[in-house]
């Protein structure tokens, strides 16, 4: 086994600078970051769900473990886009403008979810924290939509 530990450390090594000699790979893609993220919640590996969440949404997270007194493991564990307990994940519509994307993902009800990815350090990463600001923007129009009818209600008719 002494032996072999010289061995693998020279492997990786020449991984690594195959990988490096290659020039500019392309990253995962959208749905790659998602296959790979569908397998770490039903494996429970939530090393790698943090790996492909964006800064954004790790900070977030960390905001809400930090006001809720619960390791922010629990909170990534807690939330995710589907249920560990869901057979199939089904995507849809892969998008991809600049350093943006989303990629349309069948929740466990059947209703399709728009879920934003950002490009960072050169990885796809989904942007739950994008996810949920795009939910508030959302309750925001139809709250501004409501007000309107509720004002337009209160003219009087017209004589």
């Amino acid at each position: 086994m002494k032996n072999a530990l010289p061995l693998i450390a020279l492997l990786f090594v020449s991984t690594v600078l195959l990988s490096c000699a290659g020039g500019k790979s392309q990253p995962a893609s959208p749905i790659e970051t998602l296959k790979t993220y569908t397998k770490a919640v039903k494996q429970k590996d939530v090393e790698t769900m943090k790996l492909l969440l964006s800064d954004a949404t790790m900070k977030m997270n960390e905001l809400e473990a930090q006001a809720r007194g619960i390791p922010v493991d629990d909170v990534i564990r807690n939330e995710t886009l589907f249920s560990e307990h869901q057979r199939t994940v089904k995507w849809r519509n892969e998008t991809i403008n600049g350093d943006l994307a989303t990629l349309e993902v069948e929740n466990v009800s059947g209703i399709w979810e728009t879920v934003p990815f950002v490009l960072e350090n050169g990885a796809w990463k989904i942007d739950k924290k994008g996810f949920a600001q795009r939910l508030m923007q959302e309750a925001d129009k139809s709250s501004q939509e409501l007000d309107s009818l509720i004002d337009q209600s209160r003219q009087p008719p017209p004589q």
